[in-house]
């Protein structure tokens, strides 16, 4: 996963003015002077504001709140809010600032700079929000699950920032490349962090105050990507690789190696495969009766291609009755692995270059016709086990009505290949994220963050629960807010269910995550009982962000008499050949969810070989035995990427984290 690169290679072309060199000239500044008498934010030429300091800010509410930004050493700057002045004098290092004085939720307001008018500017509740590509998921890719909600979503209360992507292994930034605060509506709801909007709507209803979010999320990341110089002072071994980065040809071998390594691979693919050749098997016309055939959703490892890597081509027949014949439709292609194109009746459909999004492309009218038509599929598979993952859907959909795509397709290997050699995200290096994303914040007043983020630390998740502490820690020195509430999402479960117990690096980062209360003004999200088997990306979002709004209440916003979380592993010992584990927040009782015996407990002897176990609940305790094991001496619970089934809850509806004891003698 770590090799996985998320990131898609953008062109542009510069072309020559076709205007006179003068003429041009005159035109700009005609253009530029325009501009600035329109724009009161560039009438005051000396006076610099970072980009989170504009139009539709929330500020954080009752508390003071520091407005920041550059001009000329020694200058003066005044600024007027909420009828009150504040006065400042530029540093030598041209950076000025001042705090305004605590203020009660409420506006829009207007904020004059020396001149600057921001407008359109609430008080409430600001949090960051970041993370992976968990927090990062907008909602346009979980659309069709909450179509009603989006319709309905309009509140000019609930506003995000997006932090656009940026690393830097130098240096801290003290500002962002861009950016904008946007109220949610129809329209820009699409583009909101899901488990950033299920967060803030929840917390809004709950008190009716804005809530701004500042997104600050990048798909892929390792945690050492958002860890600074000082977190990474602890870690010699990863500081290491980020100081390698600081050098500039060095980071500008690894670019040219990447690009090199994914160019010779993908020319090699298209030059050579026979499908692309003469005529094209996305043909119509192309004869493929004497292609053998497989389900489809499969992955072909099973078939006679087995691990085959290169372009694999799939086409099937269907039926469109007359009544829906010219009509446009929606084509539901699953998940696909890594890419693939799509063809109805020769014509391209949708393309996705990586496997991770669910496939949801629009067919014209005119296209589909009365009688039988064709889907071809060219997958291109980089490396691992390619096909259509199963238990999505694979469908094209007319309104209500819908034709179904499952069952037998032709098939047939266009060209195979070397998987593709892995390649260095630089995205995922350590120090960049923090320095080019989460430095340029730190002005910035927030009430607390929210982090979603651990997948990538899943395949190997040594020193993960030192590093979140870490980070932690620093991040709330360096904003000199204190200890600021900061809440984490603990990973769902994910993977196909295991038959056996099992080592898993994605329930130690579980069990990390959990170690990460020990800190200060910290909550948890429980959510393994919100993920999907075939997705890293699952769509409940917003029992996501219900969760840890549930987690807010109490860390951030002092409800000390609601359960707020799931049962938490506190203490084991042992009795004869029992182990017995007491709980924190067990609400008004544990409870097997759904009645029947209590599932995905182990428990191991001395040879740490562990055994699924029977457990029983006991008031506020769980009993832990096998009869393979007559003397314990350690347990676990949910210790597996996709404890599916895992059903220990509080009365409340909450589910318990995964945990292990570790040895008890």
């Amino acid at each position: 996963m770590k090799h996985v690169n998320h990131m898609l290679k953008h062109e542009s072309e510069f072309h020559r003015s076709i205007i006179p060199s003068f003429q041009y000239s005159i035109l700009f500044l005609l253009l530029a002077s325009s501009f600035l008498l329109a724009s009161p934010k560039l009438a005051s030429a000396q006076v610099r504001l970072p980009a989170l300091v504009s139009d539709g800010m929330v500020l954080q509410r009752n508390t003071g709140v520091r407005i920041w930004g550059w001009a000329k050493p020694g200058r003066q700057v005044t600024i007027q809010f909420m009828g009150k002045s504040y006065e400042t004098v530029t540093r030598p290092d041209s950076e000025w600032a001042v705090m305004l004085s605590p203020m009660k939720a409420g506006g829009p307001y207007s904020m004059n700079i020396d001149g600057m008018v921001i407008s359109n500017i609430m008080i409430g509740d600001v949090w960051l929000c970041s993370g992976q590509s968990n927090m990062w998921l907008v909602m346009k890719e979980i659309a069709p699950h909450w179509q009603n909600i989006i319709e309905n979503c309009t509140n000019p209360d609930i506003r995000e920032f997006l932090v656009p992507a940026r690393y830097d292994f130098n240096r801290p930034r003290n500002n962002l490349q861009g950016g904008g605060w946007k109220s949610v509506n129809p329209w820009t709801i699409n583009g909101f962090s899901a488990t950033g909007y299920f967060f803030a709507r929840a917390l809004w209803k709950k008190y009716h105050v804005p809530i701004g979010m500042i997104n600050a999320a990048v798909g892929g990341t390792p945690i050492q990507s958002w860890l600074s110089t000082a977190s990474l002072k602890e870690f010699p071994s990863t500081r290491e690789i980020a100081d390698q980065f600081e050098s500039k040809a060095y980071l500008d071998s690894v670019i040219a190696s990447n690009d090199s390594i994914q160019s010779d691979w993908n020319a090699y693919i298209w030059r050579h495969d026979r499908g692309l050749k003469g005529t094209p098997w996305y043909s119509p016309s192309y004869n493929v009766s004497s292609w053998p055939t497989m389900e489809v959703p499969h992955l072909w490892f099973r078939t006679s291609l087995k691990f085959t890597n290169g372009a694999v081509w799939f086409r099937r027949d269907f039926n469109v009755p007359a009544s829906l014949a010219g009509k446009p439709a929606r084509l539901l292609m699953g998940r696909v692995v890594n890419a693939e194109y799509d063809y109805i009746n020769g014509v391209l459909v949708g393309y996705t270059s990586y496997q991770y999004p669910e496939r949801r492309y629009n067919v014209a009218a005119g296209i589909l016709h009365a009688g039988v038509n064709s889907i071809t599929v060219r997958v291109i598979n980089r490396y691992g086990a390619g096909g259509f993952v199963k238990d999505k859907p694979y469908e094209l959909v007319f309104g209500k009505q819908a034709i179904s795509l499952t069952g037998k397709w032709h098939y047939k290997l266009g060209v195979a290949s070397k998987p593709m050699a892995p390649t260095t995200v630089i995205w995922y290096q350590p120090r960049g994220l923090y320095n080019g994303m989460i430095a340029p914040l730190l002005n910035y007043t927030i009430l607390g963050a929210i982090w979603y983020q651990g997948e990538s630390n899943g395949g190997d998740p040594t020193g993960y629960a030192r590093m979140l502490k870490s980070m932690i820690t620093d991040w709330r020195a360096k904003w000199r807010e204190g200890n600021f509430p900061f809440l984490i999402v603990q990973l769902p479960n994910f993977g196909p269910v295991g038959k056996k117990p099992g080592n898993s690096g994605w329930a130690q980062v579980q069990w990390d995550q959990l170690k990460a209360l020990e800190l200060p003004r910290t909550g948890l999200a429980i959510t393994i009982g919100l993920g999907e088997w075939n997705d890293v990306h699952p769509w409940h979002k917003r029992g996501v962000g219900n969760r840890l709004a549930l987690a807010a209440e109490h860390v951030a916003y002092g409800e000390n008499n609601i359960v707020y979380s799931g049962p938490t592993y506190r203490s084991a010992k042992i009795e004869g050949n029992k182990i017995v584990v007491r709980f924190s927040h067990i609400g008004t009782g544990l409870t097997a969810e759904g009645g029947g015996p209590l599932k995905w407990f182990e428990i191991a002897g001395k040879d740490g070989k562990y055994v699924f176990a029977k457990a029983k609940i006991s008031g506020s305790k769980v009993i832990i035995w096998s009869g393979k094991v007559q003397h314990p001496d350690e347990a676990r619970y949910a210790w597996a990427t996709d404890a599916m089934g895992a059903n220990l809850y509080n009365k409340e509806g909450l589910q318990a984290s995964p945990f292990k004891t570790g040895v008890l003698h």
